[in-house]
């Protein structure tokens, strides 16, 4: 991770070495905090976040879910956003907010103990490598199983629930895949470690639906509009791992990964498709810019004010 200059901390920018928490923190010891990934882009127009609203709306479901009551708005975030990104001047940068139970009570239960909300900005290029966008990443099946609805909820993109991804990822790496791919319980296609799984077959694509336990992922979104847009039919719906071992292609999609060829799944062969670079392409043009049918998703950040 490279260092950037500011850090927006409970409502104030501070410096990048000054944004410490107690460690005594909540949310450390137990995993209670929700988080976002946002992407924002150099365009033509200037620097623009990709579905920024979209993200802080997710942001803020998820930390309901955990019956955290955010001391911001959505619009609260969106301006911090905004100041964090000028007080860095970074034109290309990657945002993480988080919030997430704080110093007070160190009990199991987190009533009655702050919750402190940061925002993070810093360079961060293709999650799974230029050479990934490009040739594809290798995905291994994990003996890991994704995380049940009624475990913890799966739609909350919560700091604790990634602990099965780490585990899932982890397994993946050391045994020589860049990826993971976790099973519900059922044995269905559930996501990736932190990016959902599409499959195309006979020119059409499919993706496993919300009853999978997948984080409703908003690239996921994206991609399905844009690919039905482009004319393809998209099946939201039950899939298995021979689905995948079947596919004609397949890749994964989300904010850090955007959309990643899966060429390969435990071994098998599917190879990088004419269909996933088509939509990849898509994609790219669409949260750079270069494309005007989606421009609403692009919200553009506001210029540093001029030195006096």
């Amino acid at each position: 991770m490279r260092e950037t200059e500011k850090i927006w901390m409970n409502g104030e920018l501070v410096d990048w070495n000054d944004a410490r928490v107690h460690v005594g923190a909540h949310g450390l010891h137990y995993g209670s905090g929700v988080f976002e990934g946002i992407r924002a882009y150099d365009t033509p127009k200037g620097t623009a976040v990709f579905r920024l609203t979209d993200h802080l709306k997710r942001f803020d479901n998820s930390a309901r879910l955990l019956h955290m009551a955010l001391p911001y708005s959505i619009e609260d975030l969106r301006a911090a956003c905004n100041e964090l990104i000028a007080a860095n001047g970074l034109p290309e940068c990657y945002l993480r907010p988080i919030a997430f139970y704080g110093y007070g009570e160190l009990g199991v239960s987190a009533m009655g103990n702050p919750i402190d909300v940061v925002i993070m900005s810093w360079p961060w290029g293709a999650y799974l490598g230029e050479e990934g966008l490009k040739k594809g990443i290798s995905a291994k099946i994990s003996s890991w199983q994704r995380i049940g609805p009624n475990v913890i909820p799966h739609v909350a993109k919560a700091t604790g629930v990634y602990l099965n991804s780490m585990l899932a990822v982890t397994e993946a790496n050391r045994a020589g895949y860049d990826e993971a791919i976790l099973l519900t319980g059922d044995g269905f296609i559930a996501d990736g470690s932190g990016e959902n799984v599409f499959l195309v077959k006979d020119g059409e694509l499919f993706t496993p639906d919300h009853s999978a336990s997948i984080l409703p992922g908003i690239t996921r979104d994206t991609v399905i509009q844009i690919a039905q847009y482009l004319g393809y039919r998209v099946h939201e719906k039950p899939l298995i791992r021979s689905d995948l071992y079947l596919a004609d292609e397949a890749f994964m999609t989300g904010t850090a990964a955007e959309v990643t060829p899966l060429r390969a799944v435990d071994d098998v062969e599917i190879g990088v498709g004419p269909i996933t670079l088509e939509i990849q392409e898509n994609y790219l043009d669409t949260a750079r810019g270069r494309s005007e049918r989606w421009a609403q998703w692009l919200e553009y950040a506001t210029p540093a004010p001029a030195e006096a």
